[in-house]
Order: C-alpha cells, then sequence, then structure tokens
C-alpha cells in the first residue's frame, strides 16, 4: 500500500520530535494490501485514525486547548516572538510546524484507510459503512484545519508517491466545496447513529456540526461570491443538530470528569478527546500549563484582558456601560462563565494533587512574595500562607509573564492532580452550534426571526444571563454606532467568545471576522503594575470600545482599549503587529522546500 502524503510531510519534518508517534508501525494494517477489506481491519484501521487526532501540540496538550492563545485573546510566556503577536509567524516556527504535520498525519492516516476500502455498492455490513463514514469525518476533520488555517493547501483523497507530491497549492473554495459534499452525504443518509454508541466517535451530530463549521467559515470569507448560500448551509446544517442535541444544565460540568457523566453533558458534547482513566498510558497536562505555580503548576499558557474584558456583567452589560463594574474588583459581578474561564487576582483557586483524597484552597495574589493557602503549613485548621512563587519566582508566572490572568476552564477538577488530567476535552459542543445557526442566520439577514433570539438566548439562559430582546439590546445597552444586525453579530460574536475560549473557536472565529489587524493595533495591557495595584484604580479606569484603527470596527467585537490609563498597567507585547499575511499561516519551509509551488509570497 502507498505511503500517504502525511508520511511524506513527517519525514521532511523529522526534527519534530513527536512526529515519529504519528506511525503505528506495530499495526499490520499499513503493511498489507486488502487489510481494510474486512469489518476488523477497517475496524482497527479507523481507531489507529483517532488515536493521532490528539495529538500533542504544546506541552502535551493537544491543538483544541492551544490555538486561541495564537490570538491576541491569549499569550504565551515570549514577549514579542510569540505567533499571536505577530513575531513568531514564521515558515520555521516549531509549532507552525507541529500544526501542519499533526493534522496532516489525520489526514494521511485516513486517506489511507479510505483508499484500503471496498466500494460501497459491493454488500457491505453495516459496521463497515459506519467505520468508512468515520474515517471520512476525521478526514474531514483534519482539513478543516488545515484549510483554516493555511488557506490554499494541497488536496488528497487517497495516498500518493513522492513523485506525486508535486501539485502545489489547491483553491480552498475546491476543498471546502469536496468536503461539504462529503459530509452531506453522510449526514443524510442512516449510515450513523445521531449519537455515537462508543465516547468519543464521531456521529451524525459531528458530520452536520463539521458541515457547519465549513460553512460558516466560508460564508464569512464569500468564498466564490457565495457567501449567502454557504450560510444558508451552515444553519441548516446547525438546526438538524439543534433538533437532536440539547444543552447541559451547567456550564461547569462540562469540564470535569464526574460532570462528563451525566446525561445532560453527554447531549452537548458532540464530539470529545478521551483520555483513558489510567494516566501511565493517556493523559494531557493542560491544567498543569494553566495552574499557579503557587499551587505546583507551571504556567506557559495565559488568557489575555481582552478576553477578560469581553465577559458582560450580570445585568447584561458590557463592562463599559454597566453601572456594577467596578475597575478596583473586576471580578465581581459577572457572567458566571467568567469566573468558571478565568481566574485572577483575589480569587480562591480550589484543588487537589492526591485525586481529591485533599483539597486545598490558594487566593490567588498577584502582588505579594507570600499567598494565603488552607489548610495552612503550620495547622491544618486554621488558613496559614506559603511563599508565592508566581511573585518571587524565576519561572513563568501569570503576573510576571502573563497579564495578570490565568485560566481556569477544566482546572475545577478535585477528582486528579493537576500533573496529569484524564478529563474529556471537547472538540464540537452543541452550544457552539447553536451560535453557529444564530450567526449564519444574521448574515442571512433573518435576525429578526425568532429562533435566532432563542438559539442565542438559550446559551445566556444556561450563564445566567439576562436574555436579548428583539432589538438584540438588554435595557441600558444601547445601539450606539450600530445597525441592528450589527447589534445582533456583536451579540453572537461575544457570546462565542465567552462561552467557547480556550477551545479552539476564537482562533478561526478571529479568522473568519477578520479582526486581527484590530485586535493587534496595540501592546497587551494587563493587571494594574504593582505601584497602583487593583485599589489604586478609579472609577474611570475603564477600557475604551470605540477606538483606535476603526473605532467602529472596536465596538462591534467588543476590542478592549487602554490608551488612557495604560501607565498604570502591566504591558506585555509593546511590539505586537499585524501584517495582511498573517490571515493565512505560512506553510513550513520543509515542505516549500521540496515543492516550492506550495510558498505562500507573503512569506
Amino acid at each position: 500500500m502507498k505511503k500517504s502524503i502525511y508520511i511524506l510531510f513527517v519525514a521532511a519534518a523529522s526534527s519534530l520530535a513527536s512526529c515519529s508517534d504519528f506511525l503505528d508501525k506495530h499495526s499490520s494494517a499499513y503493511d498489507s494490501d486488502g487489510y481494510y477489506k474486512t469489518d476488523a481491519g477497517l475496524d482497527e484501521g479507523v481507531t489507529a485514525i483517532y488515536r493521532i487526532v490528539p495529538f500533542n501540540l504544546n506541552w502535551d496538550v493537544p491543538p483544541t486547548m492551544v490555538q486561541d492563545v495564537y490570538t491576541a485573546y491569549g499569550l504565551e510566556t515570549t514577549e514579542n516572538r510569540t505567533i499571536g503577536a505577530g513575531g513568531g509567524l514564521t515558515p520555521d516556527q516549531s509549532y507552525v510546524n507541529s500544526y501542519w504535520s499533526g493534522h496532516w498525519g489525520i489526514v494521511g492516516r485516513a486517506n489511507s484507510v479510505l483508499e484500503g476500502t471496498r466500494d460501497d455498492s459491493e454488500d457491505l455490513s453495516d459496521d463497515y459503512r459506519r467505520l468508512k463514514a468515520e474515517a471520512k469525518i476525521l478526514r474531514a476533520y483534519g482539513y478543516y484545519n488545515l484549510v483554516t488555517t493555511f488557506g490554499d493547501i494541497p488536496f488528497f483523497t487517497k495516498s500518493v508517491t513522492p513523485s506525486e507530491y508535486t501539485v502545489g497549492r489547491t483553491d480552498k473554495k475546491y476543498i471546502v466545496d469536496y468536503l461539504i459534499n462529503d459530509l452531506t452525504e453522510i449526514a443524510e443518509s442512516d449510515v450513523l447513529e445521531w449519537t455515537a454508541s462508543v465516547r468519543g466517535h464521531v456521529d451524525r451530530a459531528t458530520a452536520y456540526a463539521l458541515l457547519s463549521r465549513f460553512a460558516l467559515f466560508a460564508g464569512s470569507l464569500d468564498f466564490g461570491g457565495e457567501g449567502q448560500a454557504y450560510f444558508r448551509k451552515a444553519a441548516d446544517a446547525a438546526k438538524q443538530v439543534m433538533d437532536h442535541r440539547e444543552l447541559a444544565t451547567n456550564f461547569a460540568d462540562l469540564f470535569t470528569l464526574d460532570g462528563q457523566k451525566k446525561a445532560d453533558v453527554r447531549s452537548e458534547m458532540i464530539w470529545e478527546l478521551c483520555y483513558e482513566a489510567d494516566v501511565r498510558r493517556h493523559f494531557h497536562r493542560t491544567r498543569l500549563g494553566h495552574t499557579s505555580r503557587t499551587a505546583g503548576g507551571s504556567t506557559v499558557r495565559f488568557p489575555s484582558q481582552l478576553l477578560a474584558d469581553t465577559y458582560e456583567c450580570i445585568d447584561g452589560l458590557r463592562i463599559d456601560q454597566s453601572p456594577l463594574y467596578d475597575p478596583q474588583k473586576p471580578t465581581q459581578k459577572r457572567d458566571l462563565r467568567f469566573r468558571q474561564t478565568l481566574l485572577a487576582h483575589g480569587d480562591t483557586m480550589v484543588y487537589s494533587n492526591n485525586g481529591g483524597a485533599s483539597v486545598i484552597k490558594l487566593i490567588i495574589n498577584a502582588y505579594d512574595s507570600k499567598a494565603r493557602v488552607f489548610p495552612g503549613p503550620r495547622n491544618p485548621k486554621l488558613w496559614g500562607t506559603k511563599d508565592n512563587a508566581d511573585v518571587t519566582g524565576t519561572e513563568a508566572s501569570f503576573c510576571r509573564h502573563g497579564s495578570g490572568w490565568l485560566w481556569n476552564k477544566y482546572n475545577e477538577d478535585l477528582a486528579e492532580s493537576c500533573a496529569e488530567s484524564t478529563c474529556d476535552i471537547s472538540i464540537i459542543r452543541a452550544a457552539e452550534v447553536y451560535l453557529t445557526y444564530a450567526e449564519a442566520m444574521i448574515e442571512m439577514g433573518k435576525y429578526e426571526d425568532a429562533s435566532v433570539l432563542e438559539a442565542i438566548n438559550a446559551v445566556r439562559r444556561r450563564a445566567g444571563q439576562p436574555v436579548i430582546d428583539s432589538k438584540a439590546c438588554v435595557a441600558g445597552e444601547s445601539l450606539g454606532d450600530l445597525s441592528v444586525q450589527d447589534k445582533f453579530r456583536q451579540r453572537v460574536r461575544r457570546e462565542r467568545k465567552c462561552e467557547l475560549a480556550m477551545e479552539g473557536v476564537i482562533f478561526t472565529d478571529v479568522r473568519r471576522w477578520q479582526i486581527g489587524d484590530i485586535t493587534n493595533e496595540f501592546p497587551s495591557y494587563g493587571n494594574p503594575i504593582a505601584d497602583i495595584k487593583y485599589e489604586g484604580l478609579e472609577a474611570t479606569d475603564i477600557p475604551n470600545f470605540s477606538y483606535g484603527l476603526d473605532p467602529h470596527r472596536s465596538n462591534l467585537n467588543d476590542v478592549a482599549h487602554y490608551e488612557h490609563y495604560k501607565d498604570k498597567l502591566r504591558v506585555r507585547d509593546e511590539n505586537r503587529f499585524w501584517a495582511p499575511r498573517f490571515q493565512w499561516w505560512p506553510i513550513p519551509r520543509v515542505d516549500t522546500d521540496r515543492d516550492p509551488n506550495l510558498t505562500n509570497p507573503d512569506y
């Protein structure tokens, strides 16, 4: 059997340590012609595709958990030279290479499996048809991440030889249309159940949800001048999912081991990355990389102030319009998802390092050499203090290298230690699909349709936020310089950021909305400097959301600006910038050296 395209990429990028994991060398499935023509062989082949979906992109964490920090809504530890800040987006960047080769691993393995299958016209078992459909969905998922990140890329539906790898780049519209057709055929058939019998496997809802992602992306960028037709496809596909999958009752349950066992959470989790209960075999270090140094973590990725200031107050108003917002106490009276997604100075972090046998409470401190902790080191029945490694240490921390914020999503699980987590990671949730439906309808001009309000409000109600009315406003928040349609756009975009942060969705949304220029226009500002602290801020120290390069677009997209009190704030990435070429990542140099037709001339 011919070697698939991902093997070529892996060979070309052999300097990447993780690439050797993409080959499952023990399996005869990659050596024997005819292997995938049996149910058992196809099952093994498809299982092998699933095995590499959660490939390691950064510190034992899969891409979906890392991607958002490659935008202005997150931060890495290095000043100015990271992907999100503009300085790190080069053809030689290691994460660019890993992202490219990892997703080609999924595509290549799927192509290898599919090429060896029997034709649908033959007498196939139900299991065989299901497995073949699953392989096509997995291939589409790999291509989705490649196309939405790199734009025009090579496109293959079968394995290729080295001599065939000279085709250059295929227009992204062609690729999207091909895969939308693939997914439509699967979704409209009865080959898959609406809910997979095996947790972590794709199903009919996944096919429709991924189809809606493709169509929303193509519609937002108006591929071929057919934007409205794509939006229609996105809305129709999303509606199919909405008719069969419901939202979980409790937002926090979606991100804990015990919560993910509940029936309502199982309904919302359309597709997830499943991890073994035995951490010696399969785990991720999401929590370790996001947890306070004082709590024993190794913080290497941070949310930005720009994300924090997107969350509304509990009255449903943006912080520049709400009388409830207090700059000295910015975490109080906010959308409940704010606290369940982010942590900041003064918040109490609750965690366990021994699977819940004992629970520790730590008050996050961004300024002092000591932090309060319970139980205290001297008396287990009283609060005490411990050295505050976030402030006094030399390694990366949320207040020395970040903007004063920590990720909290997936971090409130007391059943495991932060170093090795087996909590499943969401790839696609029903909440995203609800908001995709609403956005597609808004873009078609159908924003006053009752179903649009209901889709947005279903997500808001779960968060305890006031519902929006037929003018997309709640009491007190005016249209300002926005049309009614723009106000609806603002609302659904805000919901996507607040609901789906750190789930890889913002990464693509920024590209769809084409807002990289306004989010990267200024440095990344953060918590008040030590000489000021939060108590030194004044009532007027509130971000301006109608400022900068394009005040209208800043307002529409809730992009906060801090120029009038920036001297009071910590600053990161002073050289942050945006160039038009950043709309698409560069194809790694190791592959453009092999085939110059792949080169993005902007790089």
